[in-house]
């Protein structure tokens, strides 16, 4: 294939870094100069959404393009029990990895996996280099990564040693052939210390506006509170969290330098994202989806940047208000490599290609107006001005927020009379689009009976308390 026909891909999905935490989603604070530029010279999503706001399955949703409830993985997976991380959990699923080898891409992972087995190279993959051992794990020191099967320890700060193995990638790569490198940082997952402190001294003394002294989230008691003590000291956790994004701000710019240096910027579509959101003080809370118990679906959970940037084939310079998630990133990626038809209709794929709206800036008038999420057997669904939460237990609490008048998700509308023919009609929405694609074997709402996927799953803490 000639230089001016690949279709080279570079999906950078990072960890825990929220839509809030950049610069081209309006956070003055942080220092993001190289993604405020892929974002401003390319097409930025604003609404981009993950379906399950935890690590695993969302990164499972992102590789398959199928939801929890097909792919089977609703928590994130345990890296110290044997029977969690020797399961092969994907084994029933076609990844990105599978069939863009299949179509003759080179394929490479650097960096996070979290998916079980990460000390052996995947499916897929024919370059391998995965961070191995224990979530999470100091940012700085000692790391063993495993280099195409073989456990190496590297000092130094994860974001650069997975950047130089993503480079060396590049540099060695088969010249004639297109390339997929999948590239996953670590850098903003907790713990909040470690990062360089020529970075973390440029937020100490910020205001962190909207971050500090939030009032407590009143839908569910804040959980993990052991694991985390950085956030006893949420100033410096926060000059923490910054630098990281700034670190893998920095990341990106060398990425960038290097596909200038090897003449591949034209023809390499760069795609940045994150397996799900954060809070990082709001609502008074540290975490994600569990970061309560009960499970949340806070906007800043679920909500991810979503930045496609590639100077020959996409229209430039666009801010997109679809509601989109992972699952049609995964449409997209196949769709703009051409290997679409490769994808089988019997595995119900509920996304769908953002491809038309990134080459032409024109609107997609009949683009969904809802967005589903889910979290082992709590359901959401969100349109521009509702969200209803529902959890599928007996006595199970439920919500509905009006985020018009209530963007704080403060106030729980579900048993307002004035409401109710919100909550029936979403409910519906919900019920329709689960059964339309859930694979009935490995559903969320089959959670409390399902294998074990780490020690802390909320779903069985609930039953354990009463």
């Amino acid at each position: 294939m000639p230089p001016s026909e690949r279709k080279n891909i570079i999906l950078v999905v990072n960890d825990d870094l929220a839509q809030w935490a950049l610069g081209a989603y309006g956070n003055a604070e942080i220092r993001s100069p190289t993604l405020d530029y892929l974002a401003a010279t390319g097409l930025q999503m604003d609404n981009a959404f993950t379906p399950t706001p935890v690590c695993s399955p969302a990164r499972a949703c992102l590789l398959t393009g199928r939801l929890a409830s097909q792919h089977g993985i609703h928590d994130y997976l345990s890296s110290t029990i044997e029977s969690i991380h020797r399961r092969p959990w994907l084994k029933d699923e076609l990844t990105l990895a599978q069939l863009l080898a299949g179509a003759g891409y080179q394929t490479a992972h650097c960096g996070k996996w979290h998916l079980g087995n990460d000390d052996q190279p995947q499916a897929g993959f024919q370059h391998w280099f995965s961070g191995v051992g224990d979530y999470p794990a100091e940012h700085g020191g000692d790391h063993r990564f495993s280099l195409n099967g073989v456990i190496r320890t590297i000092a130094g700060q994860r974001t650069p040693v997975i950047t130089d193995k993503a480079i060396a990638f590049l540099r060695a790569r088969d010249k004639d052939a297109p390339f997929f490198l999948h590239i996953g940082y670590f850098g903003t997952h907790n713990p909040w210390r470690g990062q360089p402190e020529r970075l973390a001294t440029a937020y100490r003394g910020k205001t962190f506006e909207g971050l500090l002294d939030q009032p407590a989230y009143p839908f569910g008691a804040p959980a993990l509170e052991a694991t985390l003590p950085t956030r006893d000291e949420p100033r410096e956790a926060l000059a923490q969290y910054f630098a990281a994004v700034s670190h893998i701000d920095e990341a990106m710019g060398r990425l960038l330098d290097e596909l200038d240096a090897l003449e591949l910027r034209e023809s390499t579509l760069i795609v940045f994202t994150s397996d799900h959101g954060l809070c990082c003080g709001q609502h008074g809370l540290w975490g994600k989806g569990n970061a309560t118990l009960p499970l949340n679906m806070l906007e800043e959970s679920i909500r991810v940047p979503l930045i496609f940037n590639q100077p020959r084939d996409l229209a430039p310079g666009q801010r997109r208000p679809e509601s989109v998630d992972h699952l049609d990133l995964f449409q997209t990626i196949a769709d703009y490599a051409g290997i679409s038809a490769a994808l089988k209709a019997d595995r119900k794929y509920p996304g769908r290609s953002l491809l038309p709206m990134l080459e032409n800036a024109a609107c997609e008038p009949d683009w969904r107006s809802i967005q589903f999420c889910e979290y082992g057997d709590l359901r959401m669904a969100r349109t521009e001005r509702y969200k209803l939460v529902r959890r599928y237990y007996e006595n199970a609490p439920c919500e509905l927020f009006d985020l018009a008048d209530d963007p704080t998700e403060s106030k729980n509308r579900y048993d307002d009379p004035a409401f109710q023919g919100v909550v029936d009609s979403l409910t519906r929405d919900i019920d329709d689009y689960f059964m339309r694609h859930q694979d009935p074997n490995k559903s969320g709402l089959r959670v409390r009976e399902l294998p074990a996927q780490n020690l802390t799953e909320a779903w069985r803490l609930e039953a354990s308390t009463g």
